[in-house]
This record gives C-alpha cells, structure tokens and sequence, in this order.
C-alpha cells in the first residue's frame, strides 16, 4: 500500500515522457518530410524548370532545328547542288527493306518496342559498366531519347539534362506512335558528310536510294550515330567497316538476320562509291541554283529555310550548252573582242529544259541568259513581219528597198545598198532593215507592240519607229519563248522552270499546274512565218546554224548597233534555243553578227541537243527555192496584183507608184 502512489506517478511520468518522444519523432520525421519535399521541388525545379514543351505530332519534330538548306533537283529527280545539309526526302519504314531499321535498332535500342521511352535494364547496364571502367564508355539512351536529344535538347553530356532528355522521352511515347518515333529518327539522324536521315546518307554516300541499300550498306549506316566524323567512311573506311561489322553482329544475336546473310555481309562489306555530288556543283549548277531559288521564292507564299526544289533542267543538255558556249569563245572570241555568251533551251510545252547564263560562274554570277536586257537588232524583225501578215501582208507581198525618210529617221540597211523591190520573204532571209522599217510604219507602232506581247515578251516596248529595228531592250528568254510560238503553229506555252517545291519531309509546298496553250497566233500566219524563217537558214543570213541529216530549221540572226549585240534564236519540231553574244560592259565586238558567232554557237549546241532523236518535220512546208530572178519576178507580179486590187476597189495600193514618191 506504501508503494502505490509512488508507483501511480512514476507511471504517469513514463506515460509523458512517452508521449514528448513520439511528439518530438513525429516532428522531427515532419520535418523531415518537409525537408524531403522542399528538397525533391528544388531538384524539380532545377532540372525542369527550362524544359521544353513536348511536340504534339510528328509534323511539329520534323520542322524543328532544320538549317537552312536548299536542294536543287534535275527533271529526273536527281539532286544538282545543295547549299546547306542535305537532308533529302522522307522515307517510310514501309518502303525500306527490313534490315534498314533493323540495323539501327541492333545497335543502339534492341528492346526499343518493350520500354516506355526509357529503358531502365538498358541505364543499370550502361551504369555498371561505366563503374567498372572507371569511364563514360557506354550510353543508355534509347531512340527515343537519342531523338529527344538531336531535336529538342541540347548534346550537353549533364545530369540535369539527361534527367530532362528522359522526361521528355515519356511524354513523347505518350504522344507519337512507335512508328513515327522511329521514322522521325531514321529521316533526321546525322550520318555525317553534312547528311541528316538514311535517304540523304544513302545518296551522299552510295548514290542510290535508301530503298535499295544491301544489308552491308544499311549496317554501315548505322554504325555513324556512335561517332559520325570519325567513321565518315570516305574518311576512314577501315574503323567504318569494324563497327558494321560489330552491327551486323548484333543483328545476328537480335535474331534479325540469319548466319548466312550476316556471312555474304561480312564477306562483302559496304564501299563508298565517288560522291555524287560534285564538290564544285555549286559553280557547275550556279546559275540553275540561283534561278531555282529566285523562283522559289516568287512561287512561294512564305520563307521556307527547308526546300526541296525540282526543276525541268535537263543537265546533260545542260551541260552541253556551257561546252558549246566555251567552245566558240575559247577558239575565236578573243580575236572577235567577245567575252561573253548565254543559251536557253526550250521544250514545247515551255519547260526551260537548258541555259546557260554565261561562260564561267565563279568569274560572274550575273545570268545573261535570264536577266540581261538587250537589244535585239534585227532579231526582233520575225515580229514585225507576223504583225505584217496579220494586216493583210503575205509572204510574197511586194515592198521597195529604197531609201526612206521616216519622220526625220532614215534607216540604212547593213550592206549599204538597195535591192530595189523584194517580196517580204525575201526582206526578211536578207535582214532589210528599209523594208522592216516601212512595213513597221503601215502597219502601225501600236500594233507590233501588241504583237510582241502576245507573243510572250514581257518588257516594255516603246512605240518608235527604231522598234523595227529591234532597238528596244528584251532578254533572251523571252524572245526565244516568242520564237517557240512559230513551230506551234501558234500556240503559245509561257516558260517555267520549277516543276515542284518540296520540305526534306515530303510536304508538297507547290506544284506546276497543268497548263493549256494560249493561242498567240492563227495557224494561217505562224505557219508562213515558219516558212520564211526556214529560208532565212536555208539561203539567208542564218546559214551558219543549218543542221546535218535534213533536219528543218527555222531561225532569224540578229545585230544591235555597233556590234554590240549578236543574236540567233531557231527552232526544229523538237525544241527552240536562243543563244546571245556580247560583252557585259556593252563594248563593241569586232564585226561580229547574228550569222557569226551566235549561228555557230546554235549549230554546235543543237547539233548534240538532238542526238539520238529522230528527224522530225515541222507543220509548216520548207520554203520554194527561188532564183534572185524568180524573186525580182514575184515581186513585181505581187505588186501589179497589188495595183490592180487596189483599182478595182477604189483604193491606192500601199506598194503602188513611183518609189520616189514614197
């Protein structure tokens, strides 16, 4: 009884020492989990607070850390030049052989349709071994998180980042399909060589298409992730070729291929073939480059920095043109004091198949096929005689060469003399500049103006007497498009050089439009014109530029003032060229005119344009070869049914009474 309230406060005194304890582990483990908690937002926020959203689609990565890059194609599809990277098209995991994909994934992400976005047997593997080496000398990043890495991340090798690249990861499993994951991978990994995607590599280092790569290509492809530079394998082919081998190894084990096709593999191991792109491309296809791009930029609503341009130019043809221009001007142009030439090869559908703006691109990017204005002298006279026709005139009608006061202007032809009366056809195979002149003057200014325009020259043209002479500016692509419409029979295709403008993604930006002809003309006055312009080469001026095997040619030869100009533009049924000769600095050339050099130039190019074609007729018949006589006869005979028309109906004939009274 002694004890029991003693034992009674001891007890009480235990119980509150008891509970103090558990109030003060209850606050130091609050505490605690406050710390805990404080200290997990601050990791949060240091390794997140930058984060990047995630891309909600493929289309959204794919634009993503693009450089500027501009691709140049031919006609064909095949690449020209590339200014930039090369990340060429998009190809689908459908349309690669297998074994494409199937390499990557041996080596860098075997169990890539298993995880989440990361693979955590993959980063306890990679950590150990790491441990062990005492070393970084292996990575644990899946696909996912390579591409998280190359498109979104910056490569910096820091925990903050690589906690951010595997957050990133998740979110974008969550959002893209395990097939547009690798796709997006396999279209924009770096492969070195400036190449980004497997097409691109496949191009720039076996020029062939990713579709047609052999199982010994693929695995060296994707040997280059580790370390593109360094197994660039027109660098160094041997380390490229032991870490195929090491792909093609680890494809056996994922079970992949079998042991026979990794033995053919390993047996004939990929080889680089000469690159396909040539390192000069950017001067050999300079002036197709600028124009593409200009063109590009005309056609397109917006900047695009990622363009996949393809053109109409045939470069073969292409080619041929800048040899024929160096050909002529390298053997003669010194002597003749001419250091400059351009061509334009048209189609008939008005397709800019060839030019060349000039003789050297690295010495002068200014494209004179394109750009340069001109006059054309006595090129332009085919458009004075179509208004001509058009008035009631034909190919046999009578005019005097004589000389003539137009309003104080008194045009001289070039040879100095006079001829005296000549039917029109006859005017234009000699170039008479008089009768142009006079023929300008009945017909009216406003009206061969018009005539140009409708016939596809787009430069101003001024309404003075000099027009018939050629004395307004044009530039040789016009005029050529101008001539195209005779061998029409005068249907008028305008020309175009861009066929479609692509992304390296495939996503169609533009796309040439089907177009109908313009009827420029009736047949009824091209067709005559095709006809003097054929005698122009048959027995004029424009003698020169006549092509072997009875291929028919129409053409006119053209001369600005003081030589400084020189112009032929022809036709055959196949296609329509115009080559100019001249100076940038407008100097005079030495005697040099349209039947000269350009004629030779036009010969020579069209000559190897139309190898291997058969010869074609054009619609319109080859001109009736005359004696100067007969000539002398049908003019006179034209002129008197002239003066007779012009009395039965009341009316003075135009080529009428006394030339001296004209």
């Amino acid at each position: 009884m002694f004890n029991e309230p003693y034992r009674a406060d001891h007890m009480m005194e235990r119980e509150q020492r008891q509970r103090r304890t558990l109030i003060i582990g209850a606050s130091v483990t609050g505490v605690s989990l406050l710390g805990m908690l404080i200290a997990a937002l601050v990791v949060w926020d240091w390794a997140f607070h930058d984060l990047p959203p995630t891309p909600g689609s493929a289309a959204e990565l794919w634009s993503v850390r693009l450089e500027p890059s501009v691709t140049v194609l031919d006609t064909h599809g095949d690449v020209l030049a590339v200014r930039g990277p090369l990340y060429a098209r998009a190809v689908s995991l459908d349309a690669l052989p297998a074994y494409v994909p199937q390499a990557f994934l041996a080596i860098e992400d075997q169990r890539f349709y298993e995880h989440g976005g990361v693979d955590y047997r993959g980063v306890a593997r990679a950590l150990w071994t790491n441990l062990r080496a005492g070393r970084s000398v292996q990575g644990g990043s899946t696909i996912t998180m390579q591409l998280v890495k190359n498109l979104i991340l910056t490569p910096d090798r820091l925990l903050r980042r690589k906690l951010q690249e595997m957050r990133l990861a998740w979110a974008l499993e969550d959002n893209l399909t395990k097939t547009e994951i690798l796709e997006l991978y396999l279209n924009r990994i770096y492969l070195g060589a400036r190449a980004f995607g497997v097409e691109a590599a496949a191009h720039r280092y076996f020029s062939k298409p990713a579709t047609d790569l052999t199982l010994a290509e693929a695995a060296m492809l994707a040997a280059l992730p580790k370390a593109p530079s360094r197994l660039d394998p027109t660098v160094n082919l041997e380390a490229a070729q032991a870490r195929a081998a090491q792909v093609l190894a680890a494809m056996l084990e994922a079970g992949f291929i079998t042991a026979e096709a990794h033995a053919e593999a390993i047996a004939n191991p990929g080889v680089p073939v000469p690159a396909s792109l040539d390192p000069q491309a950017g001067v050999t296809w300079g002036y197709v480059f600028d124009y593409a791009v200009l063109e590009a930029a005309r056609l397109l609503p917006a900047e695009v920095p990622d363009l996949v341009i393809r053109t109409t130019i045939d470069p073969a043809l292409t080619l041929a043109a800048r040899e024929s221009i160096a050909g002529v001007l390298d053997s003669d142009g010194a002597a003749a004091n001419a250091s400059e030439a351009a061509i334009v090869l048209l189609a008939p559908d008005g397709a800019i198949r060839a030019f060349a703006g000039g003789r050297d691109y690295l010495t002068s990017q200014f494209n004179r096929a394109l750009q340069a204005q001109r006059q054309p002298g006595s090129a332009f006279k085919p458009i004075v005689f179509t208004a001509a026709l058009e008035a009631g005139y034909d190919p046999s009608s009578a005019v005097w060469d004589e000389p003539v006061d137009l309003d104080g202007w008194e045009p001289e032809n070039f040879s100095g003399g006079y001829r005296g009366l000549v039917t029109l056809q006859e005017a234009l195979r000699r170039s008479i500049n008089t009768v142009a002149a006079q023929v300008a003057s009945d017909v009216g200014l406003a009206r061969i103006v018009e005539t140009g325009h409708r016939l596809g020259i787009r430069s101003t043209l001024p309404e003075l007497p000099a027009i018939a002479l050629g004395a307004a500016e044009v530039n040789l692509l016009e005029l050529t498009a101008a001539y195209s419409v005779f061998p029409r029979d005068g249907q008028r295709f305008d020309p175009w050089f861009v066929e479609s403008i692509t992304n390296s993604r495939g996503d169609v930006l533009y796309e040439h439009p089907e177009t109908a002809p313009v009827r420029a003309l009736a047949p009824e006055v091209a067709r005559p014109m095709s006809t003097m312009l054929q005698d122009v080469v048959l027995s004029g001026t424009g003698r020169r530029a006549i092509l072997a095997g009875g291929r028919a040619v129409g053409g006119k030869t053209g001369t600005s003032q003081s030589f400084r100009d020189a112009w032929f533009i022809g036709f055959t049924a196949d296609y329509t060229a115009g080559v100019w000769v001249g100076n940038d600095d407008d100097s005079p050339m030495r005697n040099v005119t349209g039947g000269g050099l350009p004629a030779t130039i036009w010969q020579r190019y069209m000559t190897r344009v139309h190898q291997g074609i058969p010869v074609h007729a054009l619609s319109a018949p080859a001109p009736r070869t005359r004696s100067e006589r007969e000539e002398r006869l049908a003019a006179f005979y034209s002129e008197l049914s002239g003066a007779f028309e012009a009395l039965l109906e009341g009316t003075p004939s135009p080529a009428a009474g006394d030339p001296r009274e004209r």
